[in-house]
């Protein structure tokens, strides 16, 4: 059980943010800032700090803004993968497969946002994913953020675990746990998947159907910037030092 390291991830990066707007009228959301910095920015600082070397982002939306804004970053190779038209969330990722060295890699959504609760030497949620990972048994496992610690901004029921630790998905979305989105996959779960757009949702299905789905919840603070009451939420909790 547990995999020593990762070295690449993919970051989804080529959305619209329409129900960002105003703030995605004129940037991406990946580009939106917490703290006075932009998100994306925050998402590599966890990759960096828990050894991701290589780091695959595709773009779409305003797509040279990150690609500007992130040419001076130094701590971690970025390679950008354009989609002239969008691709969705499973053929974005499957299409960068052939780059990924045909290893485990760490999948985020350029909307995410986490902080860590690292006292008393608790493992970041990257590390949680890897010591939980084991290669015969899983094609994805997922992290899970517990839906009553999130006060800031709107929790969906998307998961729920038994008392064996299985985790299954709440098609009604009244489940206990919400998908953060940050999860370890492999490349194999992409097998016989189409060549046309498709939600990454249908791989989470896939892997829950064969048995080969796992989950770990998070320790910290973590949250979806989906709308402007949630970047807007998240900022002042962030500049009040609660976040």
């Amino acid at each position: 059980m547990g995999i020593m390291n990762v070295e690449n991830a993919f970051i989804l990066a080529a959305g619209k943010g329409t129900r960002l707007r105003p703030y995605t009228d004129h940037c991406p959301k990946p580009m939106v800032q917490i703290g006075g910095r932009a998100l994306i920015d925050h998402i590599i600082d966890h990759l960096s700090a828990s050894s991701v070397r290589n780091i695959f982002i595709n773009l779409h939306y305003k797509g040279d803004m990150i690609r500007n804004h992130l040419a001076t970053r130094t701590d971690v190779s970025i390679t950008f993968l354009n989609e002239d038209t969008l691709l969705d969330t499973g053929l974005g990722i499957k299409k960068a497969l052939p780059l990924l060295q045909g290893n485990p890699f760490f999948a985020v959504n350029g909307d995410a946002f986490w902080k860590e609760m690292l006292e008393n030497d608790k493992p970041s949620i990257l590390e949680l994913l890897k010591s939980k990972w084991d290669d015969e048994n899983h094609d994805l496992v997922l992290a899970l953020q517990d839906i009553k610690t999130m006060h800031l901004t709107e929790g969906v029921g998307d998961y729920d675990i038994d008392e064996n630790n299985i985790a299954a998905r709440n098609k009604e979305k009244q489940g206990r746990y919400m998908f953060t989105s940050i999860r370890l996959c492999h490349p194999r779960l992409f097998e016989n998947t189409p060549d046309q757009p498709f939600s990454f949702l249908h791989l989470m299905d896939k892997a829950e159907a064969a048995g080969k789905l796992d989950a770990v919840t998070t320790q910290g603070q973590w949250h979806h910037i989906s709308t402007a009451h949630d970047l807007e939420a998240v900022n002042r909790a962030y500049s009040e030092g609660v976040l």
